[in-house]
């Protein structure tokens, strides 16, 4: 009988896997508190170049459009930010580029990790770079990967186009066609903004949208923050915290208003070969459905080590809820109340010394 090839497994003590804001922050504070990158931890990214997610964003989205980016740890993003008008899937990769050669991060790139395994006193990671065997992990990758489309009958008939906010471009490709937008997260707004400058829109969304007049302090942030950790410590699965917030009156959206492109419906009970339908019997014909739906926790790989409660969240613990509280080495970033760019900086440094406390690997 033929023998079969053993590929050996690369031992570290951590293995950070994501390098978009979250992931990269967390390889930051490792390095600050003494590890090595490539020896004491190592970096894998799914991308074939730095950016993370932003550099999959669709080509309108600049810096003047774009929710704030925040600096990364120990590197501002202003000297590479330039002209407000340029891409955001130009300039934040640009940055992070810059950031991973500065501080000698090292990441292993592309290195998708299809499946984290439970070995008994460690964790194997399984990549199509390789087999990577570590005392710890901190999960970083996002939610990008998982855009979510909520399922609804006769989806499967419809002759239109379907697509997600994943799959956008431009406006200009929905020229003469009706576009019915799902949503009512600022994604969806951004989309809907400039989609009916150039054709007609219908706008509907599951609840009715809030919208917050006024400046959102700190105060009022943390309040929204605190909301969305109190679900991941319950063991409930995490929402966006837009959804807390409420949504920005911008000049976009004062315009938007009086244009009437923010004359919101309710949400459609059936999707027909031509359009929708609500529950009253009316019809709307469409030519799209945009779904600006959000995505879901790429998570799929952790699968696994189940972790996952039967309410499908999993329960977080630690100080900055990045700790996972049915297995200690696993600590995911950019998961819940970190799932911003702000939030993914201080969930980094408390994920980098919890798990390195945790491994005895600092006094």
């Amino acid at each position: 009988m033929p023998t079969q090839s053993v590929r050996p497994a690369l031992k570290l003590p951590i293995v950070v896997i994501g390098a978009g804001q979250a992931g990269l922050s967390a390889a930051y504070h490792l390095k600050q508190l003494g590890l090595d990158s490539g020896h004491d931890f190592l970096v894998l990214d799914a991308n074939a170049h730095p950016g993370g997610a932003w550099q999959h964003r669709w080509p309108s989205l600049t810096l003047t459009t774009v929710n704030r980016v925040h600096d990364l740890p120990g590197m501002g993003f202003g000297d590479f930010a330039g002209d407000e008008s340029v891409k955001a899937s130009v300039a934040v990769p640009h940055y992070f580029a810059a950031y991973e050669e500065h501080f000698g991060l090292n990441v292993l790139r592309p290195a998708k990790v299809s499946v984290v395994c439970d070995r008994g006193e460690r964790l194997r990671v399984e990549s199509h770079r390789g087999l990577f065997s570590a005392q710890g992990i901190i999960n970083a990758t996002g939610t990008w990967e998982k855009p979510y489309i909520p399922p609804y009958p006769g989806a499967e008939t419809f002759g239109g186009i379907q697509l997600h906010t994943k799959d956008y471009v431009s406006a200009d490709t929905f020229g003469g066609k009706h576009v019915l937008v799902v949503g009512g997260g600022i994604s969806a707004i951004q989309l809907l903004d400039e989609i009916s400058q150039v054709t007609r829109t219908t706008w509907v969304t599951r609840t009715l949208p809030r919208f917050r007049e006024g400046p959102f302090d700190q105060e009022a942030g943390r309040r929204a923050v605190a909301m969305v950790e109190e679900r991941v410590r319950a063991g409930l699965p995490p929402r966006a915290v837009v959804s807390v917030t409420g949504l920005p009156v911008t000049p976009a959206i004062v315009a938007m208003r009086e244009r009437g492109a923010l004359n919101r419906l309710p949400m459609f009970s059936e999707i027909l070969p031509t359009g929708v339908r609500w529950e009253d019997g009316t019809r709307l014909d469409v030519d799209v459905i945009l779904w600006c739906t959000g995505f879901q926790s790429a998570l799929d790989h952790l699968a696994p080590l189940q972790l996952r409660e039967p309410s499908g969240g999993i329960t977080m613990t630690g100080r900055l809820a990045t700790l996972v509280a049915k297995d200690p080495r696993v600590h995911l970033v950019g998961y819940g109340p970190s799932a911003s760019t702000i939030g993914a900086n201080r969930a980094g440094s408390a994920a980098a010394r919890e798990l390195t406390a945790f491994l005895g690997l600092r006094p």
